[in-house]
């Protein structure tokens, strides 16, 4: 392992302990209250003893508890997470480097394409579920309509 990558396995230990440490932000009144969901909002009232910091009250998103930014957008594997929409993104991907996460919004058809195209190219896919379970329901109708043929 070269230094860089020594380098970047330690920060990637460091984030997972800052993680560990880091308080769930949940909204001020949020617990008493069923109309007020736990997304974090800013108090911002001039009283407000959270908007204070004051001791014992929920704590407020702050600067410290941000990652390190040389890991910052990593996938926890060590590798830079790049969002892919059709085949040709993958083209530019250094499997070395960088994962594959397929778009959200593509379909089944799409996914099976860049899957196999992921898989020539030896590039790691992250989400490659609902495109292998299709895969192998079409496997699955393949079959069945070459042995009604054959009767």
């Amino acid at each position: 392992m070269d230094r860089e990558e020594r380098i970047k396995q330690h920060y990637l230990k460091v984030r997972q302990s800052i993680r560990k440490r880091r308080p769930k932000f949940i909204r001020q009144e949020s617990w008493r209250y069923k109309r007020i969901k736990p997304n974090w909002r800013k108090p911002k009232g001039i009283d407000n003893k959270i908007r204070e910091k004051r001791k014992g009250r929920i704590k407020m998103p702050d600067i410290g508890y941000r990652t390190p930014k040389k890991v910052r957008g990593f996938h926890p594997c060590g590798k830079k997470e790049v969002l892919v929409f059709n085949e040709k993104e993958l083209d530019k991907i250094d499997p070395k480097r960088e994962v594959v996460r397929i778009g959200g919004k593509v379909g089944v058809l799409k996914r099976i394409k860049i899957l196999e195209k992921a898989r020539d190219l030896d590039i790691k896919v992250l989400n490659p579920a609902k495109a292998e379970i299709r895969e192998e329901e079409l496997m699955e109708l393949l079959e069945m309509e070459e042995e009604i043929e054959e009767e």
